[in-house]
């Protein structure tokens, strides 16, 4: 009994020397699984790039062994979908079209322009954002009644490219076919033997005619030429009509790309064309620059935090953002799979043809597999072409650009993933030239439902989709009084068929070299049957008016007018800016 008695003390001692080390143990596998719950992506994160969207005979998964979820949400595998409306046409376009001819009021060139008064400008940016420039140039000399010397483009910026005008627009058609409306010469003339150096300066953005008649018109009293630099949105959007419609002129008729531009571009669209009778052009903007200055997140972990601070540290200006909030607020560019589900519930079906103009995409095939599972018939530039037909273009980003500019501009319908300058320019150019469909993603009202999908069957999904995204399909007059800019919206250049109630003739679809082509038209009233429901999603939250500022927040401290235009800007912030610009 004794030795009983022994042994069990025995064992009972070292149990209780074991307690310590117990209680240790315990507590550092729960300190551990806090700080992994605490550091660990939200769910709703998680699915940008993690959680693919399930068919019902194929359910896509990073890993096959992993069991699957049920989920009432399935995209439909068939491609015959239906559609309440025309999937190619806007259905109010044929009672609309372009309309830019000078007024009997506005005066020829020749009686207005000033002798020995020059204006130069220095453009900012990619392509598009100098296409902006440049359009506003020829309206700001017109209003100085100075002679325009053309414009010299942007070489330093985030771009790098050193092409020059000639080389990318046909300059003798941008003299000639303005002729009438402003003097345009190649170079500043010679004074003595020697060129005149140009007064350099800079005028706010947004500036109207009074502001250049005050800060521009007193400088040529004393020097013949003045150079305004960093020449990018700085002409307001609300100029009277006759300057309104002087900027269409330039925009959509005198810049013309020069013929090989031309000549590759149509080879492009003509290679889609073949593939089928329509197809869809998505200006993707998901390249890595891109996501570090939105501050989003998309569900890389620890990776993509990392990969993408490194590049913001590369701006010392760019403020830390709250990826949760960006998102909430539509700031945050749509995942190449959020893209083409919001394109199959709008009823675009999985068999046709997408050409993606675009750099290299973050995260490569890995954030494309998912759009291609949706759409599998996905092309670019490099897909269509050999490296020899593009070898021209490839050292040049604004050549390049300018092949996917018109790739973009001829295809069916246009969808942009961000409101940058390219989005901007071939939405105003496709409103002015017959309102082909442009659509641009309420990404406001979306993203709350992407994060709640998986609670929707596909029908409650892609119905709202649909609502959602009325007044942002490319329609007539849908833009809100007071919102957009001129050159997405050219609102003064967009005439209304006076008697259109009993006309149905179609708008042209393209004017080439001065001859328009017939497009086809048709009708729906999917727009008028839910305008209701859209007008009631738009009052449910008043603050939905950002929703076109969503790229740019992080940015708009640095385009205030007093910080631009009273204060030098330093490097960090004209590369920032100008890595928004296409």
């Amino acid at each position: 009994m004794d030795g009983h008695r022994r042994r069990h003390n025995q064992r009972h001692n070292r149990f209780r020397h074991l307690l310590p080390a117990i209680s240790a143990i315990s507590g550092a596998i729960l300190l551990l699984f806090f700080l992994l719950s605490f550091f660990a992506p939200s769910p709703h994160h998680l699915h940008h790039f993690r959680h693919h969207a399930s068919f019902d005979e194929n359910v896509i998964s990073d890993d096959d062994d992993a069991p699957r979820v049920s989920s009432t949400f399935k995209v439909p595998t068939s491609s015959k979908m239906i559609s309440d409306r025309n999937l190619w046409i806007t259905s109010m376009s044929k009672f609309y079209y372009g309309c830019s001819n000078a007024s009997s009021q506005f005066p020829k060139a020749q009686s207005i322009t000033r002798p020995n008064r020059y204006l130069l400008i220095a453009t900012s940016g990619g392509l598009n954002q100098q296409r902006t420039g440049i359009t506003d140039a020829v309206v700001a000399a017109r209003i100085l009644n100075a002679t325009l010397v053309v414009p010299k483009l942007d070489k330093k910026s985030f771009w790098k490219d050193a092409s020059t005008f000639s080389e990318i627009f046909d300059v003798d058609w941008f003299i000639s076919s303005l002729s009438k409306d402003v003097k345009i010469i190649r170079d500043l003339p010679h004074k003595g033997g020697k060129k005149w150096s140009p007064y350099s300066t800079r005028v706010p953005r947004k500036c109207n005619e009074r502001c250049y008649h005050i800060r521009v018109l007193p400088l040529f009293s004393k020097r013949r030429a003045v150079q305004l630099s960093k020449f990018d949105y700085r002409l307001s959007n609300k100029l009277e009509t006759d300057f309104q419609k002087l900027r269409c002129r330039v925009n959509y008729h005198a810049l013309k790309f020069t013929d090989p531009i031309i000549k590759m571009g149509q080879t492009l669209v003509n290679r889609m064309r073949k593939m089928g009778k329509h197809f869809v052009a998505l200006h993707l903007r998901f390249e890595p620059d891109m996501l570090a200055f939105s501050g989003c997140y998309y569900g890389g972990g620890e990776k993509e935090i990392k990969e993408l601070n490194k590049i913001r540290k590369r701006w010392k200006t760019l403020h830390i953002s709250d990826p949760e909030k960006e998102r909430r607020q539509g700031r945050c560019p749509l995942t190449p799979e959020e893209v083409g589900l919001m394109l199959r519930a709008l009823g675009y079906d999985k068999d046709i043809n997408i050409y993606v103009a675009s750099g290299d995409v973050y995260g490569g095939n890995e954030t494309l597999n998912p759009l291609r599972a949706l759409f599998p018939n996905i092309y670019s530039k490099e897909t269509i072409a050999t490296e020899q037909e593009l070898e021209p273009f490839s050292s040049f980003s604004s050549r390049m650009a300018a092949l996917d500019y018109m790739v973009c501009d001829e295809s069916d319908v246009f969808v942009t993933n961000n409101n940058g300058n390219m989005a901007k320019i071939l939405a105003g150019r496709r409103r002015y030239f017959g309102h082909k469909p442009t659509i641009r993603p309420n990404a406001k009202k979306l993203s709350r439902l992407f994060m709640d999908r998986n609670n929707l069957t596909w029908e409650e999904f892609s119905s709202q989709v649909r609502v959602h995204q009325i007044g942002f399909m490319g329609e007539p007059n849908e833009a809100r009084p007071g919102r957009g800019e001129f050159h997405e919206n050219p609102t003064s250049c967009i005439c209304e068929k006076t008697n259109h109630k009993s006309k149905t003739v179609s708008l042209p679809r393209k004017i080439r070299n001065g001859i328009p082509e017939a497009d086809e038209t048709g009708n729906d009233e999917y727009m008028d049957n839910n305008r209701e429901s859209y007008n009631q999603d738009e009052n449910e939250d008043e603050d939905g008016d950002e929703d076109e500022d969503r790229i740019v927040s992080n940015l708009q401290y640095l385009l205030n007018d007093t910080l631009v235009d009273e204060f030098s800007t330093g490097s960090d912030e004209n590369e920032l800016e100008d890595l928004l610009s296409d």
